[in-house]
């Protein structure tokens, strides 16, 4: 075990109703845990000063914004991952396909100056967010805050519908963010899928899927880094999804969330142990340790695999890793029921942007 069950005792941390907008009359954000999605966003409204309280240009309020989405999709023999992002200067996007038998990852990516050639949801409520190319397309439709997502890549053609249980919450908050941002973060993982999924022209049964979205989006640190993991199965035990951050959205509350059969617990603070650095490529799949100083939870993850990507467009950098493999451990919900992970099949991710 990585830390001490004995010493945790059950806490539940609380959350509000949903703003119907984030941003309020005033101009500001509505800060908190939310149970369920604001409808808008409305950053027109936003009231956005610089570090010397003087009101933010509009250049600023414009292209200090970003965005970004993203579904895990996990099958019996395979993991999906699309994500499309937009900050501003460029939008991007990405789509892999692993096979969990061959150990194999294929992937596709897009590149796009300007806002050209994509296209992003204002609401994490009702929208559209699409990118196209050479190398096909993805979209994330979202209706009345349920995800579909239509995809047409690396041999993939995929019309799904993540379906969340009636009763399921979502993980919603907005946090400060440096001197005088914000972000809004909602996340929704062990979602049932329904519709359409072929994979090189095999379909594919849907029964034994399971998903999660992200939909995160403000005014960001222009330097930022985050250590992620991610669960969205099907164990004995029921479905199990879980979100863990480490690096951002940590200042009042946080994004650590675990939901058993659909039923939400949010977590306190954690901590994220493993190696970066690295001479060769296979000396960074290592062991990572995720706890918690209190006991409630302690992870181990041993990846199998590794999606990476580096740029350096000089003012924009990316180092990203997002690695799939096993977790094993355990993980105490709010009610102080103990529950056992036994090389459950998950992501974890080490992203640091300058954007």
């Amino acid at each position: 075990m990585l830390a001490n069950a004995a010493h945790w005792a059950p806490k539940t941390l609380t959350s509000s109703a949903a703003p119907l907008r984030l941003i309020d009359d005033v101009g500001q954000p509505v800060f908190g845990h939310f149970d369920g999605p604001v409808s808008e966003l409305g950053i027109e409204h936003f009231n956005y000063f610089n570090e010397m309280d003087k009101p933010a240009s509009s250049w600023a309020k414009y292209f200090d914004y970003k965005q970004f989405q993203f579904v895990s999709i996990t099958t019996p023999h395979y993991v999906i991952g699309v994500a499309l992002a937009d900050i501003r200067y460029v939008g991007s996007a990405f789509c892999y396909l692993y096979d969990i038998k061959t150990n194999q990852l294929i992937e596709s990516n897009w590149l796009k100056p300007l806002g050209l050639g994509y296209q992003m949801s204002d609401s994490p409520m009702q929208g559209n967010a699409n990118i196209k190319g050479a190398k096909g397309s993805i979209e994330f439709e979202i209706e009345q805050g349920r995800w579909h997502l239509r995809l047409k890549t690396l041999g993939i053609e995929a019309d799904l519908t993540l379906q969340p249980d009636v009763l399921s919450l979502p993980m919603a908050m907005c946090n400060p963010t440096g001197y005088s941002g914000w972000t809004y973060t909602q996340k929704h993982n062990a979602l049932k899928v329904t519709g359409r999924l072929v994979i090189h022209h095999e379909p594919q049964p849907l029964q034994r899927a399971i998903a999660g979205y992200d939909f995160s989006a403000g005014y960001m640190r222009r330097e930022t880094s985050w250590r992620w993991a991610s669960i969205n199965s099907l164990t004995e035990c029921g479905s199990l999804g879980l979100n863990l951050a480490a690096g951002v959205n940590e200042t009042g509350c946080n994004e650590n969330v675990f939901w058993i059969d659909g039923e939400r617990h949010l977590l306190g603070p954690v901590h994220f142990k493993f190696q970066r650095q690295s001479t060769r490529k296979t000396d960074n799949m290592g062991l990572w340790q995720i706890y918690t100083d209190n006991g409630q939870l302690a992870l181990s993850f041993k990846p199998k695999n590794c999606r990476q990507e580096k740029l350096n467009l000089g003012l924009l950098k990316s180092n990203f890793r997002q690695y799939i493999g096993y977790f094993d451990g355990y993980i105490i919900d709010n009610f102080g029921q103990k529950h056992l992970l036994n090389n459950v099949l998950g992501l974890t991710e080490d992203h640091f942007a300058r954007w």
